[in-house]
């Protein structure tokens, strides 16, 4: 079955580059999620005041890879503790997220993250909503880091191929 979760981990081309990686995956786009305006851009994300977060919709095949897996590996590459901050990148469209668009996955991401809290000592602030809104990011923030190889990633790729 073919499913979606969007998943908000800080500077977005990390998180593609990462899940596009999985056995399971079968498509990844970049964009803005759960934001207050119409059609934004990277630039009135990055002014602050738009609500959006820096997302990764990721389309999966449910019968090769979980929900619950995803989950594991996208807590495996952010600080769920830090408040609109992963790596050198600060504001709050750098929030992590987890944003469904299927209400049977609410209570498995809930349960996901209770027991994630055990892990650490600080309260964790991952946002987890229903999905109000997804724009793409522009075209050059597709895949970034296939086109720019050298570009900046907070995110350690090689972990998507140790789970």
């Amino acid at each position: 079955m073919i499913k979606k979760i969007y998943f908000a981990g800080g500077c977005f081309w990390g998180v593609q580059a990462y899940f596009s990686l999985l056995e399971g995956v079968i498509d990844t786009k970049t964009g803005y999620a759960n934001g207050k305006i119409e059609n934004p851009t990277y630039e009135k994300v990055c002014n602050g005041d738009t609500e959006f977060a820096e997302t990764v919709m990721v389309e999966y095949d449910s019968n090769r890879i979980s929900l619950d897996i995803l989950l594991d590996h996208f807590f495996g590459i952010i600080n769920p503790t830090s408040l609109n901050r992963q790596g050198n990148d600060i504001g709050t469209q750098y929030r992590t997220g987890v944003y469904y668009v299927d209400e049977d996955d609410r209570e498995p991401i809930i349960m996901k993250i209770d027991a994630e809290q055990r892990k650490y000592p600080s309260k964790i602030v991952t946002e987890v909503a229903k999905l109000k809104n997804f724009y793409e990011a522009e075209e050059y923030h597709q895949y970034y880091l296939d086109k720019n190889p050298t570009g900046y990633c907070h995110i350690d790729l090689s972990k998507a191929y140790k789970k």
